[in-house]
């Protein structure tokens, strides 16, 4: 079986990941030294110009982070983050500066991400002030675009964040993210911290901005119904590692990893006949430690089709177009009823 990653026909990878390692040294009770905890272990990944990619998975995955490592907000313990043919793990910190305005990121919190003592447009402007040269009157002018652009009134280029709503406040934060031009950006769980009523609105912002601007985005979020109306392809990420990707609908009606299933027996079903004959799938124990993660497939202590090769080889990422890292990814559905 090959690791390969192919591309859909006609596309080029903007982003290319390989070998991304992210660790953290944490304390550990009765050990002298600090215990390594990886919270992205060992990614193999590609974005492709013009798509959205959704990645997807427990609290505590790795998704965030590997985010942020993305863009090198958090530095990479080993392998290589490749934007556009420029290697980010080893660009000196001046180029990677200079390099920022084409990469950005949208937070999950679009409260704690503002600073409050900053006026909304002085806050989208901040990009330009980093970044360019431009006069005050052309960042002034550029922001008030980009607000429009985004669905804020004008009128609110001088109020503060907490004279905002949530959603308005998380509008702030796309516009400050849209305003530089970049071509990819990084949204961590963007519409989370907002209510239900609002999230759908930001995720058709998204969807629009991308589509009109032709970027290239990285959607992390929990939601698969959003994730799956808006991602073009879908990364499920478990303990560190993506264990499946592929297209977002092919992945929703094909699942192949026995946790991409479970995740997805979660979801509700609009259709109250459909959704009273289904069984959820409630995995059995609790996700281990990433200090001292499963040998052989990190999932294989939760899974109810594990055999021995499960514990003493990984699997790795193989197929063309929809991979999976799975020892039996043949059927997905439990041949006898798991702990439910």
């Amino acid at each position: 079986m090959s690791d390969t990653l192919v591309a859909p026909p006609a596309t080029e990878a903007l982003l290319r990941v390989r070998g991304l390692t992210v660790d953290f040294k944490v304390p550990v009770k009765g050990r002298l030294r600090p215990g390594k905890l990886s919270a992205v272990a060992g990614v193999d990944l590609d974005v492709y110009r013009g798509e959205i990619l959704g990645v997807v998975g427990e609290s505590g995955c790795g998704k965030s982070t590997m985010g942020r490592a993305l863009l090198q907000l958090i530095p990479a313990s080993s392998g290589s983050v490749d934007f556009d043919g420029i290697e980010l793990t080893s660009l000196p910190k001046r180029a990677l500066r200079r390099l920022r305005r084409r990469m950005q990121m949208i937070f999950q919190d679009p409260f704690a991400s503002l600073n409050p003592r900053m006026t909304i447009g002085r806050l989208i402007e901040e990009p330009l002030l980093v970044h360019t040269d431009l006069s005050p009157s052309a960042r002034r002018e550029k922001a008030l675009e980009t607000m429009d652009l985004v669905g804020l009134n004008p009128d609110w280029h001088e109020r503060y964040p907490h004279q905002l709503s949530g959603g308005q406040r998380q509008r702030v934060g796309i516009a400050r993210a849209l305003i530089s031009s970049p071509s990819f950006i990084v949204a961590d769980e963007p519409v989370s911290a907002l209510d239900v009523s609002v999230q759908a609105q930001i995720v058709n912002l998204l969807e629009e901005v991308q589509e009109e601007l032709g970027l290239t985005m990285v959607f992390i979020g929990h939601d698969l119904a959003v994730v799956r109306h808006l991602c073009d392809r879908i990364a499920v990420m478990y303990l560190g590692k993506i264990i499946e990707i592929g297209d977002s609908e092919e992945i929703y009606q094909r699942p192949r990893h026995p946790y991409t299933t479970a995740l997805l027996s979660a979801v509700p079903v609009p259709d109250p006949q459909v959704e009273a004959t289904r069984e959820r799938i409630i995995l059995s124990g609790d996700v281990p430690s990433p200090l001292n993660p499963p040998s052989g497939c990190r999932f294989r202590t939760r899974c109810w089709k594990a055999q021995e090769i499960c514990a003493t080889q990984e699997p790795p990422l193989a197929g063309a177009e929809h991979q999976v890292a799975c020892h039996f990814p043949e059927s997905v559905a439990p041949a006898a009823s798991p702990a439910r």
